[in-house]
């Protein structure tokens, strides 16, 4: 028998959190949308699983800054359609030595944006945060806006919405094969569809979708450790306290961030920004979980830094990371084909970026004027990846 085709406006492959949004403007804009997932939903197997995510809108760059503008209205949008809370404002804190360069920029950035923020010294630290030492002298930046992001409920939020706008979300669907033309036509393992455009946002399975189409993103793979630590004296660092999320600068090659108590009782997620090199298919593999470096900095951090936490996780799950060479991230057309968008490289740092990232991958795949300036999400920023490589 033929394979079923089905036209649609538009076809998302993954059902992440950039998908998802991708696919939520679609549908908000009468667009015939189908969602395609490869596992069968919820999973654990990509970057947006998990309970918690931090939402700010302290960045080293500007243009970042910017769109979390957008992002938090959005946010706010979507949690009062679903009726659900979606996000807690605790502040954010950033930790560093008085002369770290990356703090100076961030809170200049922060000043000239005019975002709500604190400077303060090692002493107005140790009187405000008693359970937080030390012993370099570091002085904080406290984003007024920064707070947690409850991650699983957005996304479920966004599949219910999807749904209810009159879109489709099909998942335990793998991708096989993308045959581009006028109209896109997509294989799955279980039948074939037809689309004007086509959005990829496969997180760490972009490349592989990608190759075949003659054209691969200069992406690395990692496997995060996201910890958790037992807190010695329940609810010492818990939000009734008023602890914030924080992210300490300088220590590491990579930064450490924390969030307060919440997702677990008494246990707080501790984890640091890098991980280990990772393929997608083989993360759950016992030959993966070998390696705990980053493990082993984070009880030493613990230790020295968060006196009232037990220094060995009690929990410890994982994630997927996939980061660009200057973890900013790619959001462009295929140079070959403009009805193909590609959304990749969100490096650890994309789900709070969403909703404006499902914006412009939206205006992208429909041909409007994009609502921000994409110079430093081009594909054409890498050298080697223009139309010459194809």
């Amino acid at each position: 028998m033929a394979a079923q085709k089905d036209l649609w406006d538009a076809i998302v492959i993954g059902a992440g959190i950039q998908g998802c949004f991708t696919a939520y403007h679609l549908a908000k804009h009468r667009k015939r949308i189908l969602l395609l997932e490869q596992f069968f939903l919820p999973h654990s197997r990509g970057s947006s699983h998990g309970q918690s995510r931090i939402i700010r809108k302290a960045y080293l760059e500007d243009f970042y800054t910017r769109m979390m503008h957008e992002c938090y209205q959005i946010w706010a949008q979507l949690e009062h359609e679903a009726g659900t809370q979606l996000h807690r404002q605790t502040g954010l804190l950033l930790l560093g030595m008085k002369e770290n360069q990356e703090l100076k920029t961030i809170q200049a950035n922060l000043s000239r944006q005019r975002v709500e923020h604190q400077c303060l010294s090692s002493e107005e630290l140790k009187q405000r945060f008693q359970n937080i030492r030390l012993p370099r002298g570091e002085v904080g930046l406290l984003d007024n806006s920064g707070g947690v992001i409850y991650a699983y409920k957005a996304l479920r939020a966004l599949q219910d919405a999807i749904r209810q706008l009159g879109g489709v979300v099909r998942d335990g669907e793998k991708v096989v094969e993308i045959n581009p033309g006028l109209l896109v036509t997509v294989k799955t393992t279980s039948r074939s569809y037809q689309a004007k455009s086509l959005v990829i946002t496969a997180g760490p399975w972009t490349n592989q979708l990608l190759r075949p189409l003659g054209i691969e993103m200069p992406l690395q793979t990692l496997r995060i450790n996201v910890c958790y630590w037992r807190e010695m004296v329940p609810g010492s660092y818990g939000v009734s306290q008023a602890f914030p999320c924080f992210l300490w600068l300088g220590l590491c090659p990579h930064h450490i961030y924390g969030l307060p108590t919440g997702e677990y009782p008494g246990l707080m997620k501790v984890s640091y920004h890098h991980g280990n090199h990772a393929d997608p298919e083989e993360r759950d593999c016992h030959t993966a979980r070998t390696d705990i470096g980053d493990v082993q900095i984070l009880s030493s951090f613990v230790r020295d830094h968060l006196p009232d936490l037990k220094p060995e996780p009690a929990v410890i799950e994982s994630c997927m990371y996939t980061n660009t060479p200057d973890e900013q991230f790619i959001l462009d057309r295929h140079p070959k084909y403009d009805n193909i968008v590609i959304g990749a490289g969100f490096s650890g740092h994309g789900f709070k970026l969403a909703p404006v990232v499902g914006k412009i991958l939206y205006e992208l795949s429909m041909k409007l004027t994009p609502s921000y300036d994409l110079a430093p999400f081009r594909i054409s920023r890498f050298p080697g990846l223009g139309k010459a490589h194809l």
